[in-house]
């Protein structure tokens, strides 16, 4: 049984709305090509990144935030309407999202435990999208001494963190890569909506 607050809308997206939203993903990451950033501490991650919406998440030697313009000083192209679709059927919640930062996992590739709190809106809840290969989920509490559990991420589903778990600590252990056939070269599309509410 999952924590209150996270919400798992298993199977939500089916194959052919999978690859409507892969389309429009290809065509943000045309616009804002990912890139593997520098964590605080200079360490590359293993997760390529970009953004769409009003502002975009990025990361270097200055630390965590949200940019309106991309590295590039271009603005970052618009959230998909297929995405925001999404988020108006499971947020709950009556504003659009300011940002959705799309991750690429490829073979190997992982996301450490953390927390989403780089936004000033802990009220509204953060919309996560899987779509390629299955990832195992390992989430916790509120303090990252508690104990975690984990389960997998299909292609097509959707995982809902808000309430008193929407700043769980969380991350991705592996990817089971090659199982689904929706990405050519295999991995994992992972997509998440926030509301930032500055910048």
């Amino acid at each position: 049984m999952l924590p209150e607050g996270l919400v798992l809308h298993h199977g939500h997206l089916d194959a052919a709305a999978q690859a409507g939203l892969l389309s429009a993903l290809r065509e943000v990451a045309r616009a804002a090509p990912p890139r593997r950033m520098e964590t605080r501490g200079g360490r590359r991650m293993s997760v390529a990144m970009t953004s769409a919406g009003r502002l975009g998440w990025v990361s270097d030697a200055k630390g965590y935030r949200y940019e309106p313009r991309q590295p590039s000083d271009a603005l970052w192209p618009p959230i998909p309407e297929a995405a925001l679709a999404i988020w108006r059927a499971v947020s709950g919640w009556k504003e659009p999202p300011d940002c959705l930062l799309l991750n690429h996992y490829g073979e190997g590739a992982r996301m450490g435990l953390h927390q989403d709190r780089d936004e000033n809106a802990f009220d509204a809840p953060v919309v996560s999208v899987s779509l390629g290969d299955p990832a195992r989920f390992r989430f916790g509490g509120l303090e990252r001494s508690e104990r975690t559990r984990s389960f997998e991420l299909l292609s097509g589903d959707v995982l809902v963190m808000g309430g008193p778990s929407r700043l769980i600590w969380h991350g991705v252990d592996r990817i089971r890569f090659g199982v689904s056939p929706l990405l050519d070269k295999g991995g994992r599309l992972n997509l998440t909506m926030r509301v930032v509410r500055e910048g």
